[in-house]
C-alpha cells in the first residue's frame, strides 16, 4: 500500500511539473530576424519589433513594423484563458482569443478589412533557451490563404 501511495504521489508531482512548464512566459523585447522568417509571398518588412508583457493570464503586445508603407504601430491585449477580446486596429476592430495547446500559445482572430473578412491563427512557440520566439501564422482571406513564419530574437 505504501508503494502504491508513493508512486501515486510521484505521478501527481510529475504531472504538476509538466503543467507548470507547459505555459512559458513570452515577456520581453523581441526583434524580428527577417532572414530566418518567411512571409508567404507577401513583402517582408524592413524591420519589426515586439514588446510583450505576459503576466499570468494577461498578455499585452506592442508591435512596431517598418516597411514600404512607413512605420506601423499596433497594440493587442488578450487573456490566455480563451476569453474573447476586442482590439482596435487600423480601420476597425479585431476580435480574437488566446489559449494554450501544451506549451504553445494559439491566438485566433478575425477582422473586417476593406469589406472582406481576414482571419488569422497564430501559433507561438518559445525555444528551450527562451531566446527565440517563433510565430507561425495561417491567414485566410476571401481570395486565398497563405502562411507566415516570424522568427523573433530576445533582446
Amino acid at each position: 500500500m505504501t508503494r502504491i501511495l508513493t508512486i501515486s504521489i510521484l505521478l501527481t508531482a510529475a504531472v504538476g511539473l509538466g503543467l507548470a512548464q507547459a505555459s512559458p512566459n513570452f515577456s520581453g523585447e523581441w526583434k524580428l530576424n527577417v532572414a530566418k522568417s518567411s512571409f508567404g509571398g507577401m513583402p517582408a518588412p524592413e524591420s519589426a519589433s515586439r514588446r510583450i508583457k505576459h503576466e499570468g493570464a494577461m498578455l499585452g503586445i506592442s508591435i512596431v513594423q517598418k516597411g514600404a508603407r512607413g512605420e506601423l504601430a499596433s497594440e493587442f491585449h488578450y487573456t490566455t484563458d480563451g476569453k474573447p477580446s476586442v482590439n482596435k486596429v487600423q480601420g476597425g476592430e479585431s476580435q480574437g482569443s488566446a489559449h494554450w495547446d501544451g506549451s504553445k500559445l494559439i491566438i485566433e482572430s478575425s477582422r473586417e478589412f476593406q469589406g472582406a473578412v481576414l482571419k488569422q491563427r497564430e501559433v507561438w512557440a518559445l525555444s528551450g533557451d527562451s531566446k527565440t520566439l517563433t510565430i507561425d501564422t495561417h491567414v485566410s482571406i476571401p481570395n486565398g490563404e497563405f502562411d507566415v513564419k516570424q522568427v523573433l530574437e530576445k533582446q
